[in-house]
């Protein structure tokens, strides 16, 4: 493509494709790890720096707490930048995870009609439809009887 092309994006063609995006984010990610030990590095030497820095008239612990907002800063940029990295990983599966849910989306849905379709038709053979006998001793001769307590007959109430 023409860079001087009004519908050209960079990404576009990497945003298409699961592999090319996984390979891109993988690629950031690396990146992001070399700058995250940079940084690991960067916040020792600043915090021996720091807390070396005596002013005269310090006491012992002076500049340790000095050293403690800027140890703290760093150490929230070292956690932003791990945060970043997981959140790459973890879109390039979710992104995966898409398309492979966009390609079984056609199918699950001829299923489902399918199994709707089989539900409401109504079934091949009916059954014979004998209506019960009230006189009748069946095997179940405790679960289809009388009703009601006065019903019982010659039967006795629990």
């Amino acid at each position: 493509m023409n860079s001087n092309d009004p519908n050209h994006a960079p990404l576009r063609d990497v945003a298409q494709n699961p592999e090319a995006t996984a390979r891109y984010l993988a690629e950031v990610q690396r990146v992001l790890l070399d700058i995250g030990r940079n940084l690991e590095a960067l916040a020792l030497e600043t915090r021996v720096h720091c807390r070396d820095t005596h002013v005269e008239g310090d006491r012992f612990y002076d500049a340790w707490l000095r050293a403690q907002p800027v140890e703290r800063a760093l150490k929230d940029v070292l956690k932003n930048v791990q945060a970043v990295t997981k959140g790459l990983e973890k879109s390039a599966f979710k992104r995966r995870a898409h398309d492979e849910v966009v390609a079984n989306t056609a199918t699950k849905r001829k299923e489902k009609e399918l199994e709707k379709k089989q539900k409401n038709a109504p079934p091949l053979q009916a059954a014979p439809q004998n209506p019960p006998q009230q006189g009748a001793q069946g095997p179940n001769m405790g679960y289809g009887g009388p009703t009601s307590i006065y019903d019982l007959g010659n039967r006795e109430s629990a």
